[in-house]
Order: structure tokens, then C-alpha cells, then sequence
């Protein structure tokens, strides 16, 4: 649907419809606040707004319409705004388990997605209107607040498609689940209060439950732009379920709703509001669903058995609760500058929209970004963004802003270069002890217990150190580079400790390797390396900007050295291998190398130290050069031969690729699976594989899989890395996965985030807002450029006289040199 055809103005990337609408569930809300989902047949489901995962929580909360008029079936219909359940929901124990089931609804829906604006289109022989549901929250490159609101904001028309006039009424009901607990039966004493103003009529619940709970707070639904012809603060209490007959022959009668003589004991809020319309006549209604939910818990960070990653009772707040008194202060605010967030968030997606990116590119690129804003991620009182590595069904997983997880993703600095910062404080000051170890996941509260993991991953270190580059030239904020170097230089040297990852300082991490994996690697490795010189280069580049030219230079040598030694050692003609060096005994491991839980535990590395198990060996990995690309796309030479990179690239394409698993043996996780295609996480084209390879060898991770797309893109291989990307979206097409959930340890896992690195990795676009210059190579198109409070397009024109490229900013101003490198 094009944007001049949407009601709204809405692009869209992807249409779904029939069997695909299954799994759809578009996550609706902000960054740190928690949301409701969008599902494919236009149900609100997956209710996550107090501070924890809560997939499969649904409440009784919907939408309804009552049409009448002639034209009509039988005078008068009223559906629930919703297409009709799929096959898979009609059978449990005591029938349907899905909420709502017996209601009339709609025959046909489709649902159009550009992320963060999912569209649900319903019709019906029965109902002569044609209706479209629509939903987003704000996504403003630039601007965290404006994207951390918690509101989910709908968006209804109502379209008169017959030739007699309709009276048309909408009902919109959503229940008072504050103060609920998991297993636990929702809290007495629940209510709602009908306030005005502002222009808005607006049920504001609240609860009864102890003011320091994790679940007390405030709920509001709020109908914004038209007239609410009646409301009911509570449905009324009957037994056998006859509170819902009793609300829908009350609404179904006339269209308005009368209080109940006697309230239910947790009350459901409903708003109704309506008009006739003539032939080809529409009305339009917004509505708002906003909640404050402050009592934010830290997590765990024990490492006792078994290791305990959840929620903690330390209470560190949430950052939008500090900006607003409540649920209704939130409405004001929405409805005093939601045009605005409007158009600014359609700045994103329409770039993305009007590229000449591929459509599965777009699709992974935007869609994926629902994890910034699903409960993986969160920012605490004071403004600090935090993240899970994902989401389990009813708590986080793997807590701590997971250095060497968070390391493949590239929407954060893009987006948000001021949450990005507050991550690089996180890992650079409060997980950096006295000798320069980071702790690889952050503790909280972050002042008592930020290093108490006391154990550094060499992935997620030296990555942590090409991420503070990228922040830098993304943000251009130098004195907040100035104020982190000393910390970020000791974190560089760590490496060269003594029994360290380079204690002989040749460039070579021949150490101890904690890694993403959740095991050690022992010797030179090449994503281990791709990560080392990738920081090398990167503290050549900052040392230099902030005067440590001495520091400069030692890495420049070390850089030099590293890269010649990983193309000489580790590159095998075909790909980056691992060179297998066994450390011997424990005494040769320099202390917070190696994770050893306390007690029994089945979570760690190789406990022989002379013939260690669980490593790459001579296998292919899929990210070898992870930090390779991340290096190129902000600028940095990492002095790897090219001929050797192109060649891995390309053989990691062959040799892990997929057409069909039916017949692939992987004794761990699936993500992947019978005749759905995929990039395996390494194989071993040359043989010798090891009895016991790494853990998740012969897994597939969407996010290596974008990562590899990158690679192959940052090379020319535009071909290779759309069908890369485009086997990734057809896995998550709507009937066997949510297209707005990559899983991986977790729901909307962090990794999959790599897939905006696609957007400038197509043009090889490298912003630099310190210089304030964007350069691309000569691939003709029009590119979308995303730098923080920077969208547009870059579009590139190559002809008989060479290449020329020209910035067109869509929001934001435009950068002083735009060039074409033809190196």
C-alpha cells in the first residue's frame, strides 16, 4: 500500500494475509516503557507493561463495532474489530482458550506492517463498511524521549461503502489489570475515574495494591478526536460470564453504553463514541492507551548454582515515570504534540520505505527494531539504558547489558547516540574495575554492584571499544569522548596483562577467550581477532583526537603487526580459522578469563585445559569477520588483506548455507528447521571437525545471518546478501514466527539488531558527524543515510565521467561534504 493510497499517510514494507496473520504480533510502545502487541487479525494481545516479559498475558480489551441501517444483514451487526481466529485457536480442554472467542467477527483481514505502523484492513459481505485499524508509538531518530513514551496509539476509520446512510458506532473496552501478579488472580479494589479535558475523554484506572509493588501504577484509555457519546467506568458484575452478554447486548441495542447497577469486582473501562454516515463517508477516531508503572526491579547477578539472571527486589525505576505524574498526564501530553510525533516518526520509515533497498532488507531493518522497544531493553530512573540479551516468556534473559551480545547490533548508536553514550558510561565506568577487566554483564543498581561479574569476555571488551568509536563519529560529541578515554585506554590495555588475551603484545590474542559463545576459546581465532584489530584501529583514531598520540602509535604498531600475523596464522586459503593452543593448567589463565559458576554447573567451557573441547578448530564460522565489518562502516582499517576478507566473505556464504534442514543434525536449540533455509553457525568444509565443537555450532542465529549479510553487502555481493536476508524474513513470515520477533536466547533478541547495519552497509555509507562528511561507494541508487537526529537519502549516480552522490535530508540537516570513494 502506498502511502497515498494508507488512510493515514502510512508506508508500507510488507502484507500479510490468511494463513500469515497467525503469529503476527506487532509490539506497540516505547523505548523502557513496555507494550501491547498488535496481532495480524487486529487483537490486542501481549500485555507487557509492568517492568517484565508477559507473553500470552491477553486481557478481555478490544474494539467493536455496531453498524445499522439497510444493507445491513438483519438491520443491525456488531463485530468485534477483529478477523476471525485461526484454525490452530479453536481447541483446548474447555473449547477455545482465546479470549473473546465467541464473538461475531470480520471474514477478511490483511495486515500491512512498515515498523513502528502496523495496519489491519477487515471487511465483511455482512457490514457495508470498509474499516481499517491502524497502530504505532513514536520512533523519532534523535530524540529517546519522544520514542520512550508509554502509549500505545490507535488509530480507527470507519468508511460508509454501501449507497444508504449508517448509523455507526465504535466501542472501545480495555480491562483494569493493574497491580497483576503471574498465577495470580487480578487485586480488589481496582477502578475507573471519567475525566475530560483537553479535548479528550479519558477513563483513568488505578489500583489498590501496595504503592511499592512492581505492577502499581496508573492506566488511562483515552478517545482523542471525536465526541464520546457514552462510557461505562466498570461492566457489570454477573456470574457465568454474563459480564461480557451483559456489555454486548447493552452496546448492540443502540450503540451507548448505560453504567451497570452493580460493578464487577475488577472493572473494564469502555468509551463509545459514533454518527451516521452517508454513502462514501468515513469517520475517523483516534484512541490512547497510556500506562505509569514505576516500581522497576534491577536483575540478578549471582553466579551461585544455579545461576540465577532474573529479577531482583532492587528498585531502579523507570526513566518516563520521572517525566510524568501519570497515565492521564501522559494522554495530555500525546494529544498535545502527536501530530508532530507523527510526522517525525514517519521521517524513518518512509525513508526506509522510498529506498531501493531490497524489500526483505527493509523488512529486517525496520521490523527488527521492536526490540529497542520490547522489554529486552529499559532505562532506569535516571535516564540509563539498559538491556537483557532477550526476553523469556515471563522474565529477561541473561542479564546485563550482555557486552559480547550487545556487540552485533547497530540500531542503538544510529538511532539513539545519547542512550548509546549512557551504555558506553555503563561498561567504560561503572563495569571497568581497578586493572581494567569489564565486566561482561553490568550489575545494578550500578553504583554497588556494576563489576561484580568480575568476569571479562575479549568479544565484548574489544568490541565495547569499537562501539565507543562508532558512538563518537555517529554523535560527533568529542568531549564525551575526552571524559571516557582514560577509561577506555585501560580497558585496551587489559589485553596485555600478564596470562592475559595478548600478554606478549604481538597483536595476537593468543589467551584465554571468553566469548559469545558461553565458552572459552584457547588460542587465535578469527572473530577473536576481527574484534582486536577492529579496537586497535578504533584507539589509533580516538587516542588521536584527544591527544595521545603516544597511545597512537603503540596501537598503529600493534595494529600492524596483529593484522599481518591473523592473515599469515589464521587465514587458510578459504576462511579465518582458530589456532587451537592449549594454556595447559588454570595457573596460565590470568584471573576473570574464565567462567567457572559456583558448584555443578553445565554452562562452562572445557574443563580439560590440555586438550580443551568446545572450539572452532578449523571450522567456518559465520561471524569470523564481525568486527571486520562493524570497522569498516565507521571508517577504520583494520589492516586485514582484502583478498583474503572477500574470500572468507564469500566462503562463509558457501560453505554454511542451507537450502533445507530436513536432514541437519543440531542437538541444541532449533531456530531453523525441515525445509526452511539458513546459514548455519560454522561447519567444517575441510574436515576435521572436533567431537565437542562449540555449543550452538549447528545452530542458526538470525543475527550471524544478518551479520553475514553485511559482509557480503560491504563486498558488492547486493545478490548474495538479499537472499541471505530474505531466507531470515521468509522463516518469520507470520504463519511459523512473529515477523516482529527474531528469536535467538529469548524473545525479541538483541543480536537480531544487526540487520540495521544493512541500511548503510548496501551504499558502504560511512557518517561521520565529527568531520560532518557521509561517504559511499559507487553503488548507484537512492540509500537511506540514519545518524541520530540525521534521516535522508544518499543517492548515488554513476555514469561515463564517474560517480557522483547527493545528500537529501528527510529530517534533520544536511552534511557539509558528501563524497564517493572509489578506492
Amino acid at each position: 500500500m502506498a502511502p497515498d493510497a494508507h488512510p493515514w499517510g502510512w508506508p508500507t514494507v510488507t502484507t500479510h494475509a490468511a494463513d500469515r496473520l497467525r503469529r503476527v504480533a506487532l509490539p506497540v510502545g516505547g523505548i523502557g516503557t513496555g507494550t501491547i502487541s498488535l496481532g495480524g487479525r487486529g487483537n490486542l494481545l501481549d500485555w507487557e507493561l509492568f517492568n517484565r516479559p508477559a507473553k500470552g498475558f491477553t486481557p478481555e480489551s478490544f474494539l467493536c463495532v455496531r453498524v445499522a441501517g439497510d444493507g445491513v444483514r438483519d438491520g443491525q451487526q456488531t463485530r468485534v474489530l477483529e478477523g476471525v481466529l485461526p484454525d490452530t485457536e479453536y481447541d483446548g480442554p474447555l473449547g477455545s482458550p482465546t479470549p473473546l472467542h465467541g464473538l461475531p467477527r470480520f471474514r477478511r483481514a490483511t495486515f500491512a506492517a512498515a515498523y513502528p505502523f502496523g495496519t489491519v484492513t477487515l471487511a465483511d459481505p455482512d457490514v457495508p463498511l470498509d474499516i481499517t485499524l491502524g497502530a504505532f508509538n513514536p520512533l523519532v531518530p534523535g530524540d529517546a524521549d519522544a520514542s520512550g513514551l508509554p502509549v500505545a496509539i490507535l488509530r480507527i476509520r470507519l468508511r460508509n461503502k454501501g449507497a444508504q446512510d449508517l448509523d455507526v458506532s465504535l466501542a472501545a473496552s480495555v480491562h483494569n489489570v493493574l497491580g497483576r501478579q503471574p498465577g495470580a488472580e487480578l487485586p480488589d479494589g481496582n477502578g475507573y475515574e471519567l475525566v475530560g479535558g483537553n479535548g479528550c475523554t479519558t477513563l483513568v484506572g488505578r489500583t489498590t495494591v501496595d504503592p511499592t509493588a512492581e505492577s502499581w501504577g496508573t492506566l488511562a484509555l483515552s478517545l482523542l478526536d471525536a465526541e464520546a457519546t457514552s462510557a461505562r467506568t466498570s461492566w457489570a458484575k454477573r456470574s457465568w460470564g454474563d459480564s461480557l452478554l451483559d456489555f454486548w447486548q447493552d452496546f448492540s441495542h443502540d450503540g451507548l453504553l448505560d453504567e451497570p447497577d452493580l460493578p464487577a469486582r475488577v472493572p473494564t473501562g469502555s468509551l463509545t463514541t459514533g454518527r451516521r454516515l452517508a454513502p462514501g463517508e468515513h469517520l475517523d477516531v483516534t484512541l490512547v492507551i497510556a500506562w505509569h508503572v514505576p516500581n522497576r526491579r534491577g536483575w540478578r547477578h549471582d553466579l551461585a548454582p544455579p545461576p540465577d539472571h532474573s529479577h531482583s527486589e532492587d528498585v531502579v525505576g523507570n526513566h518516563y515515570a520521572t517525566r510524568f505524574v501519570d497515565a492521564a498526564d501522559v494522554v495530555d501530553h500525546v494529544a498535545a504534540h502527536l501530530p508532530a510525533l507523527e510526522k517525525r516518526t514517519l521521517a524513518l520509515t518512509g525513508a526506509v520505505a522510498a529506498s531501493d533497498l531490497p524489500t526483505a532488507v527493509q523488512d529486517a531493518a525496520l521490523s527488527n527494531l521492536a526490540v529497542l522497544r520490547s522489554t529486552t531493553c529499559f532505562r532506569i530512573e535516571d535516564g540509563t539504558f539498559l538491556g537483557w540479551e532477550g526476553s523469556m516468556a515471563d522474565h529477561g534473559s541473561c542479564h546485563g547489558s550482555c557486552t559480547h551480545v550487545w556487540n552485533y547490533q547497530y540500531a542503538l548508536e544510529q538511532l539513539h547516540p545519547d542512550l548509546a553514550w549512557s551504555m558506553r558510561e555503563v561498561e567504560l565506568v561503572h563495569s571497568l574495575d581497578e586493572r581494567g577487566l569489564m565486566s561482561f554483564r553490568a550489575g545494578l543498581p550500578l553504583a554497588t554492584t556494576g563489576t561484580g561479574w568480575r568476569v571479562a569476555a575479549a568479544d565484548g571488551q574489544m568490541g565495547a571499544l569499537v562501539r565507543l568509536h562508532r558512538t563518537w563519529r555517529l554523535s560527533g560529541d568529542t568531549e564525551r569522548l575526552r571524559a571516557l578515554w582514560p577509561h577506555a585506554r585501560r580497558a585496551l590495555e587489559f589485553a596485555w596483562v600478564e596470562k592475559g588475551w595478548d600478554a606478549d603484545r604481538d597483536g595476537v590474542m593468543e589467551g584465554c577467550q571468553h566469548n559469545t559463545m558461553d565458552v572459552e576459546y584457547y588460542g587465535p581465532n578469527g572473530v577473536g581477532q576481527s574484534w582486536y584489530l577492529a579496537a586497535l584501529a578504533a584507539c589509533v583514531d580516538l587516542a588521536t583526537a584527544v591527544g595521545d598520540d603516544d597511545f597512537a602509535t603503540t596501537c598503529t604498531d600493534l595494529l600492524e603487526r596483529g593484522a599481518r600475523a591473523t592473515d599469515a596464522l589464521l587465514f587458510n586459503g578459504d576462511y579465518y580459522e582458530q589456532d587451537v593452543r592449549p594454556p595447559g593448567t588454570a595457573d596460565a589463565i590470568a584471573e576473570g578469563l574464565r567462567i567457572r559458576y559456583a558448584g555443578d554447573s553445565p554452562f562452562v567451557g572445557s574443563d580439560d585445559l590440555v586438550e580443551p573441547v568446545l572450539q572452532i578448530g578449523p571450522g567456518c564460522g559465520t561471524d569470523q569477520l564481525a568486527g571486520h565489518a562493524m570497522a569498516v562502516l565507521s571508517g577504520l582499517d583494520d589492516r586485514l588483506d582484502p583478498a583474503h576478507v572477500a574470500t572468507a566473505v564469500r566462503s562463509v556464504n558457501r560453505e554454511n548455507h542451507r537450502d533445507d534442514l530436513t536432514a541437519h543434525v543440531n542437538h541444541m536449540r532449533s531456530y531453523a528447521l525441515g525445509d526452511e533455509a539458513g546459514l548455519l553457525n560454522c561447519t567444517y568444509p575441510r574436515g576435521n571437525r572436533p567431537a565437542r565443537p562449540f555449543p550452538y555450532s549447528e545452530e542458526v542465529w538470525t543475527g550471524f545471518e544478518h551479520t553475514a549479510a553485511v559482509c557480503l553487502a560491504l563486498e558488492g555481493e547486493h545478490d548474495l546478501a538479499a537472499e541471505v536476508v530474505g531466507d531470515v524474513r521468509d522463516r518469520h513470515d507470520g504463519m511459523r514466527r512473529n515477523p516482529f520477533n527474531e528469536v535467538e536466547c529469548g524473545n525479541h533478541y538483541v543480536r537480531s539488531m544487526a540487520s540495521f547495519a544493512l541500511l548503510h552497509a548496501w551504499p558502504r555509507a560511512v557518517v561521520d558527524r565529527v568531520a560532518d562528511t557521509l561517504t559511499v561507494a559507487p553503488v548507484p541508487g537512492r540509500w537511506v543515510v540514519v545518524a541520530g537526529d540525521r534521516v535522508g537519502h544518499v543517492v548515488v549516480t554513476v555514469g561515463p565521467e564517474g560517480a557522483t552522490a547527493a545528500y537529501e535530508p528527510v529530517l534533520g540537516d544536511a552534511f557539509a561534504t558528501v563524497r564517493v570513494n572509489t578506492d
